[in-house]
Order: C-alpha cells, then structure tokens, then sequence
C-alpha cells in the first residue's frame, strides 16, 4: 500500500460556476486508524448538488466547507484496516468521508455496511442511498401520491427524480417528467415508464404542463425552482401538493433570484408547498430500503449511473452534475469494484 493519498481541497470559494482554480488536488500521509477507527479505501465517490452550497461560507443546515480543507461527501469503500468492531477488515461500507481516495471513519460518524452480493456497490450512493431516500421521503411523507393522481416532476432523469417518478407510477399515478435532453426524455418514457416527458430546452414550460397534464397537477415534485416552479404552481389543482426539494438551476447564481410571479394562486387553491431535507426523514429508511430494494431487485423500479474516472476529475463530475450532463446518478470511481 502507498505511504500517501490524494485528496482534493477547497481552494477557494467560487464565485457564479465553480472553476479548476476553486479546487486543489493534493497528497497527505496515509493515515493509521485509531481506537474505533477504521481506515477504507474507498472505490466511488458522490456527487451531488447540494455541496454547491456548502462552499458558500453562509449559516445552512449543514456546515460550510472550509478553504484549504478536504471537501466531504457520500462514499462507498472497503476497510483495509479496523480498530471499530463493527467492521471487520475486508468489509464494504457506505460513509460521509469521500472527495479522497482512503478516509478514516470513526465511531460515531455515519457510516452504514454494504452488502456486495445484494446490489452494486454504487448504488449504496443512489438509488439505494440518500438520492433515492429523499425521492421515498417526497413522495410518501412530505407530498404523499394518492393512486390515479398527476404527479409532476422535474429533473426526472437525475438521481433523485428519476426514483421520486418511478415510485409516483408503482403507486398507480399518472407521472409527467421534464429534463434537458431527447435522450434523457426517451429514458423515462421508454425504461423507466414515465406516462409523458419533455425536454424543457424545446418547449414553452407552461403550454407543455398544459399539454401533458391536461387535467392539472396533484403533486409537484420539484428539483429545480425558477421557472420550473412558477410553471408548475399555475397548473397545480385544487389542495394540491409541492415537495420543494432542490433548486439546482439557482446553485451557481451569486444574487437571490426572484420568486415565482403567481404565487398568490397558492391560496385559491389551498396548495401546500413543504421544503425538506432528507436527514430529517431518517426514520423512512427502513421501509425504504424494504420496498425500494424489493422494486430493483425484481427489475421494476430502473436506475442508470452516470460514471466518470479518477479522483482528479471529481471538480469537472460537479459542474457537469450542476449543467445536467448526467442520466441517473453521478458517481466518481476511484477504487476495486468488489472482486
């Protein structure tokens, strides 16, 4: 094993889009695990949108990068060395220690066993991991489907979109999508069983949700804001609902944007717009991984992972994320599959 391992550190805090020089790629010892540690080596990194905004230096629910240190985020790996008796050596785990290529996770931390021989590793980091949890949470606790409802979601064909729709469907909704490609579209009304989709570069976003949700939306599922938003609160039905889960097409604005125009709709029609986090949903785990594990090992509920090579690319994997240039999951792969 080598004496050191790379890692990549806030530089500098970006301003508008990340750029190379917001990141630096270094070495640093390898380190020993102490009392209740356990070193990994870790084989993919997540990348996901809200780390956009932890390299704001601005109070949120969750802490701020620091400049100069190493960047966090969800990983999967093996242990190369243990003193945790929860996890022996040669165990696959799933932790909040990633943007480096070994981390040391002490007791205490979150870090939970993965088990190759049920699923991919990957998939501990996506449809199986926090992106599909909050996609579970949305729309079961925080804007619960109803059968034969129109459930709408956008960024359909990201990590958590393309799970939140599929769930909507299996629970016999009606699921319209947007995304920002043909391809992406056809996938979720070929694969992944979306009742209609659109790409929301070629269409005027109200006459297309007047179009494919003729009858109005139930429940919106939102990944993005802006636009998307407004659109979709001038079709909302009566009581209708609004999970408000991202805003990923305001990450890189420095100015606040303005709020959507109609919002005084809201009260006519008795929406109810609830912002969430996943952590707060933690107790949905359990009946998460139940059903959801349950629909992907039979093949019903589809995934796809958007992988790019080599801890060195983790910066340019981020601001393709923030454009929309993967389908499903974004991963980074820096370790061994499981042999």
């Amino acid at each position: 094993m080598s004496a050191t391992t790379r890692e990549i550190r806030l530089a500098s805090r970006p301003h508008g889009e990340p750029t190379d020089e917001d990141f630096e790629l270094g070495e640093s010892p390898l380190p020993e695990p102490g009392p209740g540690e356990v070193l990994v080596r870790n084989s993919y990194l997540s990348v996901d949108p809200y780390m956009r905004g932890r390299m704001r230096d601005v109070k949120s629910y969750i802490p701020p990068f620091q400049v100069g240190e190493v960047l966090e985020g969800g990983a999967v790996g093996q242990v190369v060395a243990s003193n945790d008796g929860r996890f022996e050596e040669g165990a696959w785990i799933q932790h909040m220690a990633g943007w480096r290529e070994h981390a040391l996770v002490g007791d205490g931390a979150l870090a939970y066993p993965v088990d190759p021989a049920v699923a991919p590793i990957g998939t501990s980091l996506g449809v199986l991991g926090m992106p599909g949890l909050t996609a579970y949470a949305g729309v079961t606790e925080v804007a619960p489907v109803e059968e034969g409802e129109t459930v709408y979601v956008s960024a359909a064909a990201g990590a958590v979109g393309s799970v939140a729709g599929q769930i909507a469907r299996l629970r016999g909704c009606r699921v319209v999508g947007s995304a920002g490609s043909a391809e992406k579209v056809e996938w979720l009304t070929g694969e992944l069983g979306f009742d209609a989709a659109f790409d929301y570069h070629d269409v005027e976003l109200t006459q297309a949700l007047r179009e494919h949700c003729p009858k109005g939306i139930d429940v919106y599922f939102d990944n993005v804001g802006g636009d998307h938003l407004s659109a979709a609160l001038g079709r909302m039905r009566v009581h209708g609902r609004v999970a408000l889960c991202g805003a990923v097409a305001e990450y890189n604005e420095e100015t606040p944007q303005s709020g959507p125009d109609n919002f005084v709709g809201v009260i006519p029609r008795r929406l109810s717009l609830r912002g969430f986090i996943v952590f707060d949903h933690a107790h949905l785990l359990k009946p998460f991984l139940s059903e959801v594990g349950a629909w992907v090992r039979a093949g019903d509920l589809r995934y796809r992972e958007t992988v790019v090579e080599g801890l060195e690319n983790m910066p340019s994997a981020f601001n393709g994320l923030l454009a929309g240039d993967n389908i499903g999951k974004m991963l980074v792969k820096v370790g061994p599959d499981p042999a």
